[in-house]
């Protein structure tokens, strides 16, 4: 009988949540420990998904000898710290995006993956989507000609929001790029690389943080128009367009359903739906590369995850986004 990847969660938050219910979808996983600052938390949460160990504390689980893999669902400004404590214990990582505040935070822990020869991947969930991956495909096999144009955002009104929250509270490094900004660069970055120039502009909010962004990536011969942000809803559609036709990510299009192509006036709709919320399509990935002994993923890698920072942290330089632990 294969054996199991054995997981351990760290913050049993929403999104640990939901990853915990598309793993159930996973033949080959299991929750087997939960840590949280409040042991009564993770004991709920190892109640709902019948793991066996709960700890207090982080660093307990990380010395538990019954997980193989970590999934680090902490707020972003405690990542890099926790991923590395983790692979130091010999642990396999997947951390919730963004890796961390800047490259020098992803520089660390993909030294640490490599000094402990584990497994380290971002859990940039959107790389694995059917309609992304498939959208992919076309692009690289030039089914749409040379790609022109990209477009993307990702907007929900938040600003009633609890101020002491993730969203809104400069402390935990809110404001939109981080949290929902990553998408549309993301996006960009996959379909056309990283760009030759980067020009954004950022609206803040009264505790500080920024709560609008809009970019433009700079191609030879291509353009991304990207857009975040916290104070109205967005269409929260994708398209990729090429001198030959165009992609169109239905909304949400970080979680797409499915996807339409354009060709020659014509638009053909396809139905792609996500197994689960679509957390399961980067469990199997991890599972599979653990599997091989890859120590990290070939469809998104470290060096994938240090030029998406590096784009996040020029952004953040032009707009002038800085949190108070960086000053």
């Amino acid at each position: 009988m294969e054996q199991k990847t054995r997981w351990g969660i760290v913050a049993p938050g929403r999104i640990a949540h939901s990853f915990a219910n598309d793993l159930k979808l996973v033949t080959d996983g299991e929750i087997t420990a939960v840590a949280s600052r409040s042991l009564d938390r993770a004991e709920s949460f190892a109640k709902a998904y019948n793991a066996q160990h709960t700890f207090g504390s982080y660093e307990a689980l990380f010395e538990c000898d019954a997980v193989d893999a970590v999934y680090i669902a902490t707020p972003h400004t405690s990542h890099a710290e926790l991923a590395v404590k983790a692979m130091d214990k010999g642990k396999h990582v997947l951390c919730e995006k963004p890796m961390g505040l800047h490259r020098g935070d992803v520089e660390q822990m993909v030294a640490a993956a490599e000094r402990n020869q584990v497994f380290l991947m971002e859990a940039m969930w959107s790389r694995f989507n059917p309609a992304i991956r498939k959208a992919k495909q076309m692009v690289d096999a030039g089914e749409l000609g040379e790609i022109a144009y990209v477009h993307a955002d990702f907007g929900f009104y938040a600003l009633d929001r609890d101020e002491k929250g993730r969203l809104l509270n400069p402390e935990l490094a809110g404001g939109s790029l981080l949290d929902i900004g990553i998408y549309p660069i993301f996006l960009a970055y996959l379909m056309l690389g990283y760009p030759d120039k980067v020009l954004a502009a950022s609206n803040f909010y009264k505790t500080g943080v920024e709560i609008q962004t809009s970019m433009i990536f700079q191609y030879s011969g291509a353009q991304a128009i990207l857009y975040s942000g916290l104070k109205s809803k967005a269409e929260m559609k994708a398209q990729i367009s090429g001198a030959d036709g165009s992609v169109f990510l239905k909304p949400k299009w970080h979680e797409a359903q499915g996807y339409s192509v354009e060709r020659d006036g014509e638009l053909q709709d396809f139905d792609l739906p996500t197994l689960g919320r679509g957390y399961a399509h980067e469990i199997i990935e991890v599972h599979e590369c653990l599997k091989r002994g890859d120590l990290q993923s070939s469809l998104w890698s470290h060096k994938n995850s240090l030029d998406l920072m590096s784009l996040m942290d020029e952004v953040r330089r032009q707009t002038g986004i800085r949190f108070p632990m960086e000053a």
